[in-house]
């Protein structure tokens, strides 16, 4: 028999994951703002804003990311990332809602989401070491740490119950 105290399902015995909650709720919030923002500007607005960057910045306006960017920016592709952005907030604000009510599903969709990302995160700090790499790299490492701390509590208690 383990020493252990058996998994509580009650979400108010996880602290850690309304913290995570929160986290991804205001993930899906920033999404959803940026998504209506983009619809509210629409592709008139971003391309004139992008051009005057350009010239702002006296950039070379036949190459370079900018004026590739200005090239592709057009109604569908504007509304191709409105749909994305509120996909992605739809997708996080249902993850915070799980977290919250400390399901087994929102750990598991927030550990894998969240570990695809290392992997980049390694690339960004191979490419762009400073703090700020080391921190996005550090958070994740701490979410995925908290979430599978969570599934493996979830799968111990199932074992010992069986």
């Amino acid at each position: 028999m383990s020493d252990r105290p058996p998994y509580d399902p009650a979400p108010r015995a996880h602290p850690g994951l309304h913290l995570l909650a929160l986290f991804e709720a205001g993930k899906g919030a920033l999404a959803l703002i940026g998504g209506a923002s983009l619809g509210v500007i629409g592709p008139k607005s971003i391309r004139h804003f992008i051009g005057q960057l350009i010239g702002d910045f006296h950039l070379d306006p036949e190459h370079g990311p900018l004026p590739a960017l200005l090239r592709n920016i057009s109604p569908g592709a504007v509304g191709l990332a409105v749909g994305v952005l509120c996909f992605y907030a739809v997708l996080h604000f249902s993850e915070a809602w799980g977290l919250w009510r400390a399901k087994a599903w929102a750990s598991w969709l927030g550990c894998v989401g969240t570990a695809a990302y290392l992997p980049l995160d390694l690339l960004a700090l191979h490419h762009h070491p400073g703090w700020t790499s080391w921190s996005v790299l550090a958070i994740n490492l701490l979410i995925v740490a908290i979430l599978a701390r969570d599934l493996l509590k979830r799968r111990r208690n199932a074992a010992a119950i069986e």
